[in-house]
């Protein structure tokens, strides 16, 4: 059976996307001389060699540990860093080469949803005023009385009141933040959704609000989305497909319902081993092996060698690369010659 979401044309697409970061010559030179080296830091590589299509109405969900890159991936999605290799495409086309009327649409057709609502918004500025920002900047309204009208539909889309736009952030609880922070977002139409950890920061009870909230936009909006979470409870509940990243790399890639029923990866399956499920009783919890390599200094080979338990001689030494592992996902590992 056909997916009919996969169909679609790639609204999204990463080509071999990398991103690296490397201090400044002068701030190199301040931080050898206070350490007493003459050799300059190594550069730290974020992101390496990613590449992957999202198309239009898809929810692919993005799982990793803390400083997996992540959110720096995200960001590159967003044109808020650009990649130092590789290419984004916004509707097939390289979003570094769009102009004009082109680079507008996809500065306002791609959004993000931060991690922590207070922190995205401006203390000082009534929420009314943030909302209608982007649409007096972009003359996106006939007038005040369109924004005002704008702004009060998408307060109520979120969720709240139209009375609150008065208010300031300091005067809503963080639940009601995050609304604050998708209405700002959603007011100009975007058709892609960069979510990075849009729920972490909230109490369990308001998650899911939110996450119903995200999912009734999709249904009536037809958004796609790129939803980061450490949260693989979240991610199996409201993503089609999943990625697996761990250093910078994918490592795998299959629709939702495989990846929860059979994980390729051995660093998948560790993930998921330690999924809270109400069906496990009295079960310690064991965390994954040693500790997750410094970017500044990855180890050769597989990445996740020095934690895998079902490592080969040539996982020390060779990097494995993302390919097919079954229909529709892939996973770069050694252990697929094996089967």
């Amino acid at each position: 059976m056909t997916d009919p979401i996969r169909e679609n044309p790639p609204l999204i697409g990463l080509e071999q996307v990398s991103r690296t970061f490397q201090r400044t010559p002068v701030a190199a030179e301040r931080l050898l001389a206070l350490l007493g080296r003459k050799a300059l830091p190594p550069a730290l590589r974020a992101v390496t060699d990613v590449s992957l299509d999202i198309p239009q109405g898809e929810v692919l969900g993005l799982v990793g540990e803390s400083g997996c890159g992540k959110s720096t991936l995200g960001r590159m999605v967003a044109g808020i860093l650009s990649p130092s290799a590789g290419r984004v495409l916004f509707d097939g086309r390289p979003a570094a080469e769009l102009r004009g009327r082109s680079r507008l649409d996809y500065v306002l057709g791609v959004q993000m949803i931060f991690q922590d609502p207070y922190a995205s918004l401006n203390p000082r500025q009534k929420i009314g005023d943030m909302i209608a920002e982007p649409l007096r900047v972009h003359r996106m309204a006939a007038g005040e009385a369109e924004i005002r009208e704008r702004v009060d539909r998408a307060l109520v889309e979120v969720g709240l009141d139209p009375s609150y736009k008065d208010r300031y952030p300091h005067q809503f609880s963080g639940g009601q933040r995050q609304r604050i922070g998708i209405a700002r977002a959603f007011i100009v139409g975007p058709r892609f959704l960069v979510c990075d950890e849009p729920i972490a920061a909230l109490d369990v009870s308001i998650q899911a609000q939110v996450i119903n909230l995200f999912m009734d936009l999709r249904q009536s909006h037809g958004l796609t989305y790129l939803f980061i979470s450490h949260d693989l409870s979240v991610v199996r509940h409201i993503a089609d497909r999943v990625a697996i990243m761990y250093l910078g790399r994918l490592v795998e890639l299959a629709p939702a319902a495989d990846l929860f029923a059979a994980p390729v990866h051995p660093y998948t399956r560790a993930l998921l081993a330690e999924m809270p499920s109400s069906k496990r009783r009295r079960r310690r919890y064991r965390p994954i092996a040693g500790e997750l390599p410094s970017p500044l200094d990855p180890p050769p080979g597989c990445p996740f060698h020095p934690r895998c338990p079902f490592a080969l001689p040539r996982c020390r030494t060779e990097l494995p690369v993302l390919r097919s592992a079954a229909s529709g996902r892939l996973a770069a590992c050694h252990l697929l010659d094996q089967a």
